[in-house]
């Protein structure tokens, strides 16, 4: 019986899921060879958000790797197990925000792909962050305005929080741009390609929480510079090069708040 006679048409892209599936093959293509290269590095691969399967089928049969496409919509988890059967007993309804997955592969080196919902693709890289002792790569389509804040260089406009505390611990690349016209329903504006890697030797950060809440509080109050941006931390500021305190959030490096964090934590 074919899709059509089984009446399993591909359902419509949702707004309320941020649904715009990739439909041009070339592309397709890029971003599958961008996923190749790194896959020797894992052996759980979660894919998120696998719309029509222009992706999924590629990795349904990996012999050395466990796969999960993750799909919280039911019309489209239905279209799936119907396209992708071999792998009809991998694919997990949920919410992947919500999904615990170092339970679902625990002890394992875990990859994130996929053409990433728009309305939540920022809290997919703090999920990841969340999770970087266990994910060692992701490589993933981002609206334009968000792939470009997470491979922002400090002195951007667009370098902020998202740019510092991925970076801090994976290697990010913008490998390349995306016409609305890739995707059917078309999305209004362009998307990017990119791709997060596990940085071999992690930064020495005392203690993250003061690291992420560093960060977090300067690019909240950017255009202050970093002395009265951390007024909260004053009792602190003795231990921290008086050139960094004078700057903006904006023009200190990854490794910048990494020192000044540490400092903080010390103090």
């Amino acid at each position: 019986m074919s899709l059509k006679d089984s009446g399993l048409q591909l359902p419509k892209g949702k707004q309320q899921y941020g649904q715009h599936f990739l439909s041009d093959p070339n592309y397709a293509m890029k971003v599958l060879e961008a996923i190749d290269q790194d896959l020797k590095n894992v052996n759980c691969l979660f894919e998120v958000g696998p719309g029509k399967g222009v992706l999924t089928t590629h990795f349904q049969n990996l012999p050395t790797i466990d796969f999960y496409p993750v799909e919280i919509d039911q019309p489209m988890v239905d279209y799936l197990t119907h396209h992708c059967p071999t792998i009809a007993d991998q694919i997990i309804k949920a919410d992947f925000l919500k999904l615990g997955i170092t339970k679902t592969c625990p002890n394992r080196q875990i990859g994130i792909i996929g053409n990433f919902p728009y309305n939540i693709s920022s809290q997919i890289v703090f999920k990841v962050l969340d999770n970087r002792s266990a994910v060692e790569l992701m490589t993933g389509m981002f609206q334009k305005e968000v792939g470009e804040r997470i491979a922002a260089q400090p002195g951007s406009k667009t370098y902020g929080i998202l740019s510092v505390l991925t970076q801090a611990f994976y290697e990010v690349k913008l490998l390349f741009k995306v016409p609305p016209g890739a995707f059917a329903p078309p999305p209004k504006v362009w998307s990017v390609v990119i791709k997060m890697r596990k940085k071999a030797t992690q930064p020495f950060i005392q203690d993250t929480d003061v690291f992420f809440d560093v960060v977090k509080t300067a690019f909240n109050q950017r255009r202050k510079m970093l002395r009265n941006a951390l007024k909260k931390y004053e009792a602190g500021f003795a231990q921290i090069n008086t050139k960094l305190l004078h700057l903006r959030a904006e023009q200190l490096r990854v490794e910048d708040f990494v020192e000044v964090s540490n400092q903080l934590e010390t103090s």
